[in-house]
């Protein structure tokens, strides 16, 4: 396993930020927080996951949650910032003043990080352990992935959903369709 160092992380956080016209968080603890809850993640998992939200451990069920999240680019055009507030925009970041960004994640990806069942919807107060059917027989609930398109630009990509905007032109998620037909990966 890699070690990478808290400057590394910065430094890639600080270059997304960049190419996207956004900053980093004014809070210095925040940052910091930030940063070695980034480098944590990238340790235990193998990948980036956003510090600020429950990781499955599982590289198909947190693709989302990978920092920059799916959720950053429509949080801070809509709030300013992200929801974790690591990333915001110029008047955020001038203001110091940190918006609250609600959750976008859906809940069903939060469940699954979570282990909750996905059909089971918890009744109100109660406090009762889920176990999703799929870990009682010792299996993992399966992400039926789809291939999308960018009608915009073409990018193309293979995951659960479309992402909430594109990474190549910054197209809306409304751009992506789906590819239909078989698809094979595996050669």
């Amino acid at each position: 396993m890699t070690t990478i160092t808290l400057d590394q992380v910065r430094a890639r956080a600080e270059a997304d930020a960049r190419t996207f016209g956004y900053y980093l968080t004014p809070d210095p603890e925040l940052l910091k927080m930030f940063l070695e809850g980034l480098k944590t993640n990238e340790e235990r998992y193998g990948y980036p996951s956003c510090p600020c939200r429950l990781a499955a451990g599982k590289f198909e069920y947190d693709r989302d949650i990978i920092c920059p999240c799916d959720y950053r680019d429509p949080d801070v055009q809509e709030y300013g910032a992200c929801y974790c507030r690591l990333y915001v925009n110029k008047a955020v970041y001038e203001s110091q003043n940190l918006p609250e960004v609600p959750e976008r994640r859906p809940i069903e990806k939060q469940q699954r990080a979570y282990g909750i069942p996905i059909a089971t919807k918890p009744v109100e107060g109660t406090r009762e352990k889920a176990t999703p059917p799929a870990q009682e027989q010792g299996k993992s609930p399966q992400v039926k992935k789809k291939l999308w398109y960018c009608r915009q630009c073409g990018y193309v990509v293979y995951r659960e959903d479309p992402p909430y905007v594109c990474p190549i032109c910054k197209a809306k998620r409304e751009m992506f369709a789906e590819i239909e037909g078989k698809v094979n990966f595996n050669g």
